[in-house]
């Protein structure tokens, strides 16, 4: 593989100028399509085949409702006033009316209606339902922001007046000021890592090269599949972490080439064949764990980690092609002036020297420590909690509306629970259900005249917690007893639960194959049994202290004020699956660049404490950079205040810093050092697999390999 990506470099350095070109049509090209074939994302989830889900589909058939998107008003009287005082009910029917001219608007209700009011006991809360003609993700900027101003007129009135339901929240953004300081520290720690900010500059400019296109493509590909609407900004995370991260990789190994005295020609070839063989391997572990999101049959997933995958791609070819490339533009301008002249000793950074010698010097206590410590932070994890609906910013107009609701209605009016009954008496249903725990409330059954019937089971908790959950279980047990009729429980609360079942279903099948198919990679790279195990071994620490940490922050509340975190609940289904799918592919990534250093210090003949050594302080610079970075990418997404995105990226950014710092930093030299020379271990029966060489260790000397250096000119 060396050899071939020797070749790669070469071509990139001589055809620098036609790369280049290349890159640039590819990206005006992705602008054009993003800008003419977009379509519209969608922040609703479902699983097909789900009870919840078939349910809303046979609702929409059996009573004709149920596909258009819907908003609920929420008013509230003055203090110490009722809503159907003299003075009140005008505006309410003012208010009723503009919300029915509103473009897209389909109808809504007037909850003072005396045959079908929407008011609580004391008359001081109200709320309105506006039906739209479209589904939620096809509701318009401008039809939302018609909605918003209606409200604002009707609050001129003197009303308290909300906005809940499906359009109240909008899809994540991408590009704010946060996130912006979190490339700007990625940007200042390339130049301190380089001693150039023109070198960082070029670092964080191919990147976003990679990224852009990448995220370009999905933009694209909403115009032809629903997509998430988390989707682009998962892909914007990675993407821009990974990219910047293999660009530093062969940037640096370029500089050290050209520090040994190489020509600009052949150290830019040479870095492609070393560096690049690392790169390639980790993309591919990376895209690996991606793509086996598939693996979980849940569709938008599979959508999220293939977008993912692809933006992965797009980062690995950037970083083999045109990182060369732009290194042949620079030549020895990439280094310090006082290093241009030819070959120059760089003296090594005691720091590390003394880290990894400590480290290993009492390797059972280092080793002892890591996996206590990580093993400690990860007890949350066994409390951890899970849900569909995020839970909205408290300062936003749907957090409000869930108040004025609960505290109007109780809260369970926020998650209630409908059941749609196919079959004679539907009032067996209602008595089937009698007993329950957590119900405040069942409404009548309301029939369609063709033995199909709706009922609205209203719990006394609220949507996200325990008791609700349970009561999802609980009703469709008592319903199944119920002879002569199918039944369905559904509603926000039963997709929430449904989706959380078929999650943790295929979370273990996930494991399984993309750990496995992990493990067979980094066994041909590394032709070592033990160090693939040490490091999937350390990436389950890594998951346990990432989503420990994650769960004590945003559902219990701990150190939430650091995090911009204004309220605590349950996290985001996908949380999991995800986190560990893009901490898998990245812990690889360090593993992969880490002990190949050692292994080629090995492969010289070095012996194991000294090749763990040697390989140690050669990469761990570079990881320990590249681990910033990522830390500063994903950590900016963190206060921006989404909350669909925000765990995700603090579990990342706190994955990041655990795999980097002390797993790969302390665990896995300790590990190896304790294993001696069987760190190196292949069965014999294992002996026939193919060599990647992804250390270059087959690359000859410039006079011994003219057939390679000839490739170079």
């Amino acid at each position: 593989m060396a050899r071939l990506l020797f070749r790669l470099g070469a071509v990139a350095y001589r055809r620098r100028g036609l790369i280049l070109v290349i890159w640039l049509l590819v990206l005006a090209a992705a602008a054009v399509g993003a800008g003419t074939l977009s379509g519209k994302t969608t922040s609703s989830f479902s699983i097909p085949g789900q009870e919840s889900t078939t349910a809303l589909a046979r609702i929409k058939q059996e009573f004709g409702t149920g596909g258009g998107a819907t908003a609920r008003v929420v008013v509230k009287a003055p203090e110490g006033q009722k809503l159907t005082a003299p003075d009140n009910v005008p505006k309410v029917g003012a208010l009723v009316s503009e919300l029915g001219r509103l473009p897209g608007v389909a109808n809504a209700s007037n909850p003072l209606d005396p045959k079908a009011p929407a008011v609580n006991p004391d008359q001081s809360t109200a709320y309105s339902t506006v039906g739209y003609r479209v589904p939620a993700g096809s509701v318009t900027a401008d039809e939302k922001a018609a909605l918003t101003a209606a409200v604002e007129h009707a609050r001129a009135s003197g009303l308290t007046v909300e906005i809940g339901g499906d359009i109240a929240g909008g899809a994540p953004k991408v590009g704010g000021v946060v996130e912006g300081l979190g490339v700007a520290l990625a940007l200042l720690i390339l130049a301190l890592t380089y001693g150039s900010l023109v070198m960082a500059g070029m670092n964080l400019l191919t990147a976003a090269v990679g990224v852009a296109i990448g995220v370009l493509g999905v933009t694209v590909t909403t115009g032809f599949v629903e997509l998430s609407s988390t989707t682009p900004i998962l892909a914007t995370m990675l993407g821009l972490a990974v990219g910047i991260d293999y660009a530093l990789f062969i940037i640096n190994r370029y500089r050290q080439e050209l520090r040994h005295g190489a020509e600009v020609d052949t150290a830019v070839a040479t870095a492609v064949a070393t560096a690049g063989s690392a790169v390639l391997t980790a993309g591919i572990t990376v895209i690996i764990a991606l793509a086996g999101l598939a693996v979980a049959g849940i569709p938008f997933l599979t959508q999220m980690g293939i977008a993912a995958a692809a933006t992965i791609v797009v980062a690995v070819l950037v970083a083999l092609t045109l990182v060369p490339a732009v290194l042949g533009f620079l030549g020895r301008r990439a280094l310090p002036k006082r290093q241009r002249t030819g070959a120059v000793e760089v003296r090594e950074r005691g720091f590390y020297r003394g880290w990894v010698s400590g480290v290993t010097r009492h390797r059972v206590v280092a080793l002892a420590l890591s996996v206590i410590t990580l093993g400690i932070i990860a007890i949350p994890v066994v409390a951890m909690r899970t849900t569909l609906v995020p839970t909205p910013t408290a300062d936003s107009t749907q957090a409000r509306a869930e108040r004025l609701l609960a505290d109007g209605f109780g809260p369970g009016f926020n998650g209630p629970i409908t059941i749609l009954f196919e079959g004679p008496e539907p009032a067996r249903a209602v008595a089937a259900i009698q007993g329950a725990g957590d119900i405040a409330h069942v409404t009548e059954p309301r029939s369609n005249g063709k033995g199909a019937a709706l009922i609205t089971v209203v719990p006394e908790s609220g949507p996200t917690t325990v008791a609700t959950e349970q009561l999802v279980t609980e009703l469709r047990a008592r319903l199944s007893t119920v002879d002569g009729a199918t039944t369905y429980v559904t509603g926000s609360t039963a997709v929430s639960v449904d989706v959380a079942i078929t999650l943790d279903r295929a979370l273990p099948v996930y494991l399984a194959v993309v750990v496995g198919l992990a493990l067979v990679l980094l066994v041909l790279v590394f032709r070592s049994l033990p160090v693939p195990l040490v490091g999937v071994l350390g990436f389950l620490l890594t998951i346990g202290a990432s989503l420990g940490a994650t769960v004590a922050v945003f559902q219990w509340g701990w150190l939430g004020a650091a995090v911009n975190l204004d309220t605590t609940g349950p996290l985001i289904s996908l949380t999991p699956i995800i986190v560990i799918g893009i901490l898998f592919g990245l812990a690889m990534d360090y593993q992969v660049f880490l002990v190949s250093r050692m292994h080629e210090a090995h492969h010289r003949g070095e012996r194991p404490l000294s090749a763990v050594t040697t390989g140690f302080r050669q990469a761990a610079p570079v990881v320990v950079a590249a681990a910033l970075i990522m830390f500063s990418v994903f950590a900016g997404f963190v206060p921006g205040g989404e909350p669909t995105i925000k765990s995700i990226a603090f579990a990342l950014a706190i994955g990041i810093a655990v795999d980097a710092f002390v797993v790969r930093m302390v665990l896995v030299p300790a590990a190896l050092a304790l294993i001696g020379e069987r760190a190196w271990w292949l069965p014999r029966l294992l002996a026939w697999l193919p060599v990647l060489d992804v250390e270059g260790t087959g690359l000859r000397r410039p006079a011994e390999s003219p057939d390679l250096v000839d490739a170079t000119r």
